[in-house]
């Protein structure tokens, strides 16, 4: 009876703990959303192309596009933005977003993911209307487990 009881309250701790994790994930996702919505802010018209994975990518190529997203980051678009546009970097090397983007269920399935110098240059405005895309969708999904 006890090694039932130790048994169910191991289950009941496991799925509690991986609770939190998609929690924390979901919580630093709305982070990174925020810190995207004041560089977007910060701006100010730029005509800066940067090339910018589609807005329907499939499941296992959303960690190819976030590190898309991160290497156009790595330059700053105006001085006013700098500041900002280095914490969403920050932000977007983090583990707990990397891992709440990951929705790959296949393993490695990367090698049919498009490099970044593939995709179409756009302006910023669209780049990171883009990233904030990705970003809900993995709101989104980690909200529904």
């Amino acid at each position: 009876m006890k090694l039932i009881v130790v048994c169910l309250l191991a289950v009941c701790c496991c799925s509690l703990a991986d609770t939190n994790v998609r929690d924390m994930q979901r919580r630093k996702l709305q982070e990174v959303l925020l810190q995207l919505n004041d560089v977007k802010k910060s701006l100010q018209d730029s005509d800066k192309e940067l090339n910018t994975p589609p807005k329907n990518i499939e499941d296992c190529c959303c960690l190819s596009a976030l590190e898309c997203f991160r290497d156009n980051l790595k330059s700053p678009f105006n001085m006013t933005a700098q500041r900002k546009q280095r914490k969403l970097f920050l932000s977007l090397m983090n583990q707990l977003t990397v891992r709440g983007l990951d929705f790959c269920n296949a393993g490695n399935a990367t090698s049919t993911c498009q490099t970044c110098d593939s995709h179409p240059k756009e302006k910023a405005q669209e780049f990171f209307s883009r990233l904030e895309s990705l970003i809900q969708r993995a709101i989104i999904k980690l909200s529904m487990n």
